[in-house]
């Protein structure tokens, strides 16, 4: 038998380890919203032989464009993001990049996004997760209605499980913002809901598992149910997990600088999901039941 959930502090421990960093570099503005986010304009700059990101970055900053980010990506390109630049200024950055680097460029290209997409996406994709949260709740909620009121906690601790994985793959984001100027885009944001729709397949098959024991063995105490269910599910939880890890790794190694950030954040959120259902979820139910338990001790024993 597993002894799981008698270790719920440890594992509660290492989630802060992992969201507390993140969260401070969150709030330290680490998260980078690319250009779909807050509108610019994306040189795309092709070369028989990259400079240094250093000297492209210094080529900008001696155009007046000290903010601009500037990434390697792959068949010999450099992408330059920066605020919108009207025509003139793209035409004097072509010259300035040609006078540098001379025949080394092949091909100067930009284009603009406008910033009202971002908007419309990201209230779309909280008004989503918010609905999604409280029919979550409430679904499991009627799973396990046989245990009344009790049966909300299940639904609850699921959400909590969704909200861990999810500050995970921000917290990451906004480090490598922070000190790699990693910034988000589109694909950011389906990866977290796809995330989140994971992490709760995976909550949901321990809490079914944890129904059908607590059913099949009436009076039984929460913990060791929990324990013997965990036991149960761990390998189809982790063999399931990993076939999506290989596929998603190899997507990182070998997909293409433009998924590459997208496949990173499915990554981590698989694996962050994977540790919630089995490590957290179950065990927010269990310190649930022993504080209600404690409190009702302490009622009876006054009276």
């Amino acid at each position: 038998m597993l002894h799981v959930v008698e270790r719920k502090w440890l594992y509660f421990a290492l989630s802060g380890l992992l969201i507390i960093p993140g969260v401070i570099f969150l709030l330290l503005g680490g998260l980078k919203p690319g250009i779909e986010f807050k509108g610019g304009t994306l040189l795309d700059v092709r070369f028989d032989t990259p400079p240094p990101v250093a000297e492209v970055t210094g080529v900008m900053a001696s155009l007046g464009r000290g903010e601009a980010i500037v990434q390697v990506a792959e068949g010999g390109r450099i992408e330059v993001r920066t605020f919108e630049m009207k025509p003139d200024e793209i035409i004097a950055t072509q010259k300035a990049f040609q006078e540098k680097y001379g025949t080394n460029v092949k091909d100067v290209s930009s284009s603009v996004v406008s910033p009202s997409f971002s908007g419309e996406l990201i209230q779309n994709a909280i008004r989503s997760i918010t609905l999604a949260s409280f029919l979550i709740v409430f679904l499991i909620a009627f799973a396990f209605r046989s245990f009344g009121w009790a049966a909300f906690r299940f639904g609850i601790a699921a959400i909590i499980a969704l909200l861990h994985d999810a500050a995970v793959v921000l917290g990451l984001f906004a480090m490598l913002g922070f000190f790699f100027n990693v910034e988000i885009d589109s694909l950011f944001v389906t990866a977290v809901l796809t995330i989140i729709g994971f992490s709760v397949h995976d909550t949901i098959v321990v809490f079914d598992r944890i129904r059908e024991n607590l059913r099949l063995n009436p009076g039984e105490a929460l913990n060791p149910v929990i324990n013997y269910s965990i036991m149960q599910t761990l390998a189809r939880s982790v063999i399931t997990s990993l076939t999506v890890v290989f596929t998603l790794l190899a997507l990182f190694l070998f997909g293409g600088f433009s998924m590459r950030n997208f496949a990173l954040a499915l990554l981590v959120g698989i694996v962050s999901g994977t540790y919630s259902s089995i490590f957290n979820a179950s065990q927010i139910v269990s310190l649930w039941q022993e504080v209600e338990d404690r409190v009702r001790h302490r009622a009876t024993a006054a009276a």
